[in-house]
């Protein structure tokens, strides 16, 4: 049977891999499909063998195995088990978004006898509203739809942060360079062109749907990292917003110093994950208001090394890595906890320890006021002198808070 959710918004169908209830007479590229309901009279059937009987039909109309109707039961059940259990049991989603109805039928028909779940929509708006309610793990999108295109859906996906990971597959006729820019502009992640192969767009699909998949779990992963970190921040409440100014201040000195994307990117997460080795360090000295003992500092030097420790297995904060390891080194060597000199220590950290350095003496605590921008930048340009500081970053560091603290267009952004 086919299943119906609840929005009626549009056609939308939902048909399951595992489940199907529809023998398919025929099809074809942008062909009509004569679909008919397929008698229950197999109830002795288990789901999967449903999905064998799919699977069988779906063969012999699109002549993907000339001997198909010589296989076995056995065979057919075999490969149907494959697809299906291709994500450790959990079926991925599949929304296919086509104004024709036919062209709409074969990605749908193809799509479930390799397993799975598939919804459908026949409109730009109805794809978006299902997309908020269904998140599928996959967009298999036609470009040419009246009101709202296949450009605009994507472009909408994209810019979404709770749906900028599904991968989209445009489907469309336009085979134009003009059109597959166009695409990549908007966030596409890869294209077929009608009549597509099924094994082709089989492949294509099984990939993205495990990319998509494994940036999930770094993306999660990820927010469980940032998360730690504010933990911590909240367990000093004199620190105030320390990460989100640390973010702000690092993205516009990071542009000031004209930094790659990724670049400002490390330094802007460096605000979130710089003191996340701090939840290793007890309250008793994490919160001490007085002066540490030469024994407490040994414990308090130790953050740096577990944050480190922390953030190391995740990829994506390789980056990140130096400033969370190095940003108390200083200039001279007497920093820690490598005591490294001069241009030994990572750039980004010596950037990130002026920034933090900064927003430390522009912020009040327990034990001091608030410093003004201008004493704050003289009483890092006396610790230059000391030796602690890269004079020439202090110099643009300098130039740059003088110039932010004049113009509150630059400092908005």
């Amino acid at each position: 049977m086919v299943l119906k959710s609840n929005y009626t918004g549009s056609t939308e169908r939902v048909t399951s891999g595992s489940n199907p209830s529809e023998k398919i007479n025929d099809i074809g590229s942008n062909k009509a499909l004569g679909l008919q309901k397929v008698q229950t009279y197999s109830l002795g059937l288990s789901g999967q063998d449903l999905m064998v009987e799919k699977v069988e039909a779906i063969s012999s109309w699109t002549n993907q195995k000339a001997d198909s109707g010589h296989e076995s039961l056995v065979s057919r059940k075999q490969h149907a088990e494959s697809q299906v259990d291709i994500f450790d049991g959990d079926t991925p989603k599949i929304l296919v978004v086509d104004d024709h109805a036919a062209s709409r039928m074969t990605s749908v028909a193809l799509l479930a006898m390799e397993g799975y779940e598939i919804i459908e929509a026949d409109s730009g708006f109805s794809a978006i509203e299902l997309i908020a309610h269904s998140s599928p793990d996959l967009i298999l999108l036609d470009v040419m739809m009246p009101e709202m295109d296949g450009f605009e859906v994507c472009q909408r996906i994209k810019q979404n942060e709770q749906t900028r990971l599904i991968p989209v597959i445009f489907i469309t006729a336009l085979n134009d360079r003009h059109s597959r820019i166009r695409g990549i502009e908007v966030g596409a992640d890869d294209f077929l062109t009608k009549p597509f192969d099924r094994l082709e767009l089989a492949a294509r699909v099984k990939s993205l749907v495990r990319q998509k998949r494994l940036n999930e779990d770094l993306d999660h992963a990820e927010k469980v990292l940032f998360s730690i970190a504010r933990a911590i921040e909240s367990r000093d409440p004199n620190t105030g917003d320390h990460c989100e100014r640390l973010i702000q201040l690092g993205k516009a000195f990071g542009e000031y110093l004209k930094l790659s994307r990724n670049e400002i990117r490390d330094l802007m997460w460096g605000g979130n994950l710089h003191d996340i080795g701090k939840v290793g360090i007890p309250d008793a000295i994490l919160l001490k208001r007085g002066k540490l003992t030469d024994e407490e500092w040994k414990t308090m030097r130790l953050h740096v090394l577990i944050g480190e420790e922390i953030c190391q297995p995740l990829r994506s904060t390789r980056g990140v890595i130096p400033i969370i390891r190095h940003h108390h080194e200083r200039w001279d060597g007497s920093g820690y906890p490598d005591g490294l000199k001069g241009d030994e220590i990572p750039k980004l950290a010596q950037i990130f320890q002026i920034i933090d350095i900064y927003d430390a003496l522009t912020s009040e605590r327990p034990y001091k006021k608030a410093y003004t921008p201008e004493e704050a930048l003289s009483t890092m340009e006396e610790e230059t002198k000391r030796g602690w500081r890269n004079p020439e970053l202090m110099k643009k560091f300098a130039d740059f808070i003088r110039s932010w603290q004049s113009n509150p267009a630059i400092k908005s952004n």
